[in-house]
């Protein structure tokens, strides 16, 4: 399938090492680097290597895209109320130094570092000897390495705020250093960015385009608009939560910038909202990576890499007609009850996200689906039932991360519109996404009456927070968004009170029915099910059994967040005990750890 991910060229293996291998590692000389980045295939390898950390065994891989991003006001880990291990604490805001799940020295942390560096290397040696100009593959492969080493420093710094920043060669003289302010880092990469989007082509402008498993300018444009907006929203701060006191990262600086990348990415018709939201989640399932549609960039996973499925998708209970994965996976995670009836019942994007059903154990093969607990469903977006091959891996499924897409250039543009230029400017970005999710027989109301109502900043933002839940649950996106927006505690505490009116069904969920009915389609594996609308009360008939869904309780609504705990004080992970015990005394943990 791919095989970005394993080619790394051996003729630079020896540079690209841990930070003390790389001290005790002969130097490579000046001439031998002259060769490998002035040219074009030596120097694509060296970038290469550059995305092997994503796929390392306690990296993104195994510990960083299962666990960060959850709970929130949309998603949580399934088992976020169990005290068996360290698992649900790194979800439920209260993760300590020592966790057992991330404190080893081969964690993402070092994993995101090893990046950085093979980044910084290469950046190096294609400003000295590439001559790279935008145009040139020399050009696009600096603009590319800029790209991933962003990427590496994004992730850092949502996941654990002020970090060092390595922005060179580690050296004997630099090797241990302190925590850099996150705004000098938000800037430089921001600069970088700049830079990258003049050296990188567009989607499908050259050979090395038309895959998103290769930096293109429509994504390096989307992810500065997104750092834009985290450096200038609000963060948690060793202080304070609150944002930049840095002028250069004020809103007034950095909107009218994330506007600007958007609107560049929308007017060059470069990329695009698939057809159907069902469209995109399949194509994704089906591991099309053809550029010029909705996904902007994946992380790109070998075959015996990456963990999407294994870990989100639908839950399989064995073996069976969709998957040799093994027994018991899939949902990890998933929607929080109420998601399912807080969308519009004729949005087309609720029945993709939200899954009330698993694959039970397989008979002479095959396994139906079955009707699940109803406070545990199962993001849609990831399903084995939709791939074109079938995972034979034990521990992976080898699906990419699809790292951004359209929709969020999108909605990123509406955002920054309605700041700069009012909700009128903003109201054609948020009716093209919604014109997708609703069927054309709605959309008279659903779009054009629901977004020309919006006639306020105010009004029109918390339209945007609210079609970002809509659009994104289940891809892990939403937390950040949360924190920027000072949202992070109130929007969990309403989902709390939502749970809560769901299990009592009262106000909003007083007419959501507490029995289900369910019959098997002529294919004998797929469920026809009645009862999960609003009002769909009455039994069906005799050709459906009733099912009575559990009902939640406090001990799963209150894990959330763990009880007692303040989660806009706790909006980042700790850096892991090894990495304080092996910093020299450079490192320190802030936000009360």
């Amino acid at each position: 399938m791919k095989k970005i991910i394993i080619i790394s060229g051996l003729i630079i293996a020896g540079l690209f090492t841990s930070c003390q291998d790389y001290l005790e590692a002969p130097a490579i000389s000046s001439g031998e680097e002259s060769v490998i980045f002035s040219t074009a295939d030596l120097a694509k390898g060296a970038v290469d290597g550059i995305k092997v950390p994503f796929g390392e065994t306690n990296s993104y891989r195994g510990r960083f895209l299962p666990w960060y991003g959850l709970n929130t006001d949309t998603e949580w880990y399934n088992s976020s109320e169990s005290t068996t291990d360290d698992k649900p604490s790194l979800c439920t805001y209260d993760a300590r130094p020592n966790n057992s799940q991330m404190n080893s020295s081969n964690n993402v942390w070092a994993m995101m570092y090893i990046g950085i560096e093979r980044a910084n290397i290469c950046i190096r040696g294609l400003r000295r000897y590439g001559n790279p100009t935008p145009g040139t593959p020399l050009g696009h492969l600096l603009g590319e390495a800029l790209t991933l080493r962003a990427i590496y420093y994004a992730d850092l710094l949502k996941t654990w705020g002020d970090v060092p920043a390595r922005f060179e060669p580690i050296t004997s003289d630099n090797i241990y250093i302190e925590k850099t302010s996150r705004d000098v880092i938000y800037k430089q990469l921001i600069a970088d960015l700049g830079e990258a989007s003049d050296l990188t082509p567009w989607p499908n402008e050259t050979a090395w385009t038309t895959s998103v498993e290769r930096v293109n300018k429509a994504f390096v444009k989307g992810l500065r608009a997104r750092l834009a907006l985290a450096a200038s929203g609000y963060q948690q701060y060793p202080d304070a939560v609150r944002r930049s006191n840095d002028p250069d990262l004020s809103v007034a600086n950095m909107y009218p910038l994330a506007l600007a990348e958007c609107r560049a990415v929308i007017q060059s018709g470069k990329a695009r909202l698939e057809p159907s939201f069902e469209t995109l989640w399949k194509k994704y399932n089906q591991e099309n990576t053809s550029a010029g549609g909705e996904s902007l960039w994946e992380l790109p996973f070998a075959d015996g890499r990456g963990r999407m499925l294994f870990t989100f998708g639908v839950y399989h209970t064995s073996i069976d007609q969709y998957q040799a994965n093994g027994a018991a996976k899939g949902g990890v995670a998933g929607p929080l009850p109420n998601v399912f009836y807080d969308y519009d019942q004729v949005d087309t994007r609720r029945d993709v996200t939200c899954v009330p059903y698993k694959y039970g154990a397989a008979v002479a093969g095959v396994a139906k689906q079955q009707l699940n607990a109803f406070n545990k469903w199962y993001f849609g977006k990831y399903r084995y039932e939709w791939m074109n091959r079938m995972v034979t891996s034990t521990n992976d499924d080898g699906v990419n991360k699809m790292y951004m897409r359209y929709a969020e250039i999108l909605l990123m543009a509406a955002e920054t519109a309605n700041e700069v230029e009012g909700p009128a400017a903003a109201a054609t970005y948020l009716k093209e996404l919604r014109r997708r999710a609703f069927a054309p027989i709605n959309q008279p109301i659903k779009v054009d009456q629901y977004v020309d109502a919006l006639n306020s900043k105010p009004a029109m933002l918390n339209a945007i927070v609210d079609e970002h839940k809509f659009e994104f649950t289940g891809e892990m996106e939403r937390k950040q968004a949360l924190i920027r927006w000072n949202l992070l505690k109130t929007k969990l505490d309403d989902a709390k009170v939502r749970m809560t009116n769901l299990r009592d069904h009262t106000g909003d969920y007083a007419t959501v029915p507490s029995t289900l009915y369910f019959k098997y389609r002529a294919d004998n594996v797929t469920l026809d099910i009645y009862g999960l609308n609003r009002g769909e009360s009455t039994n069906p008939g005799v050709a459906y059994t009733s099912f009575g869904w559990s009902s939640l309780v406090d001990l799963k609504i209150n894990s959330l967040y763990k009880v007692g705990v303040n989660p806009d004080n706790r909006q980042f992970w700790p850096i892991w005990q090894v990495f304080i015990d092996g910093s020299n005394g450079k490192l320190v943990n802030d936000y009360g750890y």
